[in-house]
């Protein structure tokens, strides 16, 4: 099973089941359940070190028009955030793969809508590569994308649930929830969990879950890690 451990940032992986010559930053691939599901922003940014290093986000045409832009004013001003807005796959791979030459950034994030032949393994493995070599995290965004061919070290699935219960009003929202599948890694051993994420200390607390969807038994207790 995925510990806690190996969900922390790249740049404080700790964990055993990494190898310490395994690069520390790489590339890593999100597909929402639906288009539309905002779920894989919140937990791309849950991954990000706390920095006052700037986020390059780029997002394609498509994916602009039917998943919106990310709301800054909800992010923070704790981590900057660098906006391109292109129109073809092509134009975001490039510029992300420029981008990770950067060493001063904190991150690249791509949005790429649906499967363009552009986006292929080879494609991929550019970004990886150059996500190594400089260290720099990058995340690519899979919007209404299928999960085919990719040198991508990780992939998730990452859906909205149901809000956790407000403590002091029941009627009202709780924390966020996510539904996480780790369905390919390099590194670590595929799982899904129950996450939930705490802004205030900004952290997540995983609960396994079972096959059929339920909580599991033997993980009642959330496992907990300081996000970013």
């Amino acid at each position: 099973m995925l510990t806690t451990g190996s969900l922390q940032s790249r740049k404080r992986l700790k964990d055993k089941a990494y190898q310490p010559d395994l690069p520390k930053q790489t590339l890593s691939e999100v597909f929402p359940k639906t288009a539309s599901d905002t779920a894989s922003t919140g937990f791309v940014l849950a991954q990000l070190a706390r920095a006052d290093a700037p986020i390059l986000w780029i997002q394609d045409r498509l994916s602009r028009k039917e998943a919106g832009e990310p709301y800054l004013a909800g992010i923070g001003t704790a981590r900057p955030i660098i906006m391109v807005d292109l129109s073809r796959a092509a134009d975001v791979l490039w510029a992300m793969e420029d981008g990770l030459r950067c060493k001063a950034l904190g991150a690249v994030i791509g949005e790429i809508w649906g499967d363009p032949p552009v986006l292929d393994f080879t494609a991929t493995k550019r970004l990886a590569m150059r996500s190594e070599a400089s260290n720099v995290p990058c995340w690519l965004m899979r919007r209404a994308a299928s999960p085919n061919l990719s040198a991508a070290r990780e992939r998730w699935r990452v859906a909205s649930l149901p809000a956790a219960r407000d403590p002091h009003d029941p009627q009202s929202p709780g924390l966020p929830r996510w539904a996480l599948d780790l369905f390919r890694s390099r590194h670590s051993k595929p799982g899904q969990w129950v996450a939930t994420y705490d802004r205030a200390s900004d952290r997540l607390d995983l609960v396994a879950t079972v096959r059929d969807g339920t909580l599991a038994t033997d993980h009642g207790a959330a496992m907990q890690r300081t996000a970013g």
